[in-house]
């Protein structure tokens, strides 16, 4: 069995999701999900430093095999897109320290694996990540895209995993 953390980093909320699945399969289970919160009070360097901790402490908690977290992307603001950087640098130190690689996919790729279209809202990216894991109640936004990105990166290593057949 082969156990996956997704990660969506943000400064103020970052998602994370854990599933499991077999080598090779396109089925997944439900591990655990939830959401790292920070606050507007406190300051950049402690919410990466929780955003470390609390990263590191799923890591101890579950112990994945394989880890995949979203891309950057410049959605409206430059400084918004430095502060996800960080956020996602913070989550990906973390990994670091227990030798984990990090797969990268981008927002648009996850919703494309997940839902069949790039351009899927939240909502339907949720009520996916409910019917792909047999969820029997929705999970915030942020651990739902998480959780996405989790599968999407077990999609892909089950696509990888028969085409080295």
């Amino acid at each position: 069995m082969t156990i996956i953390l997704g990660i969506d980093p943000g400064t103020r909320v970052t998602g994370f999701g854990v599933i499991h699945t077999r080598m090779g399969s396109k089925e997944f289970g439900y591990i655990s999900s939830g959401c790292i919160r920070t606050t507007s009070e406190t300051t950049m360097t402690r919410r990466l430093g929780l955003i470390y901790e609390g990263i590191r402490e799923i890591i101890e908690t579950h112990r994945p095999d394989e880890v995949a977290i979203e891309q950057v992307f410049l959605k409206h603001n430059v400084l918004s897109a430095l502060k996800l950087g960080h956020a996602r640098g913070a989550a990906m130190v973390s990994c670091a320290q227990f030798n984990l690689n990090v797969s990268e996919y981008s927002p648009r790729s996850v919703k494309q694996a997940v839902v069949g279209f790039g351009g899927a809202e939240k909502s339907q990216v949720q009520k996916m990540i409910m019917e792909l894991l047999k969820l029997n109640r929705q999970p915030p936004s942020d651990a739902a895209d998480a959780l996405a990105i989790a599968v999407c990166h077990g999609f892909h290593a089950a696509m990888n995993f028969y085409k080295e057949r």
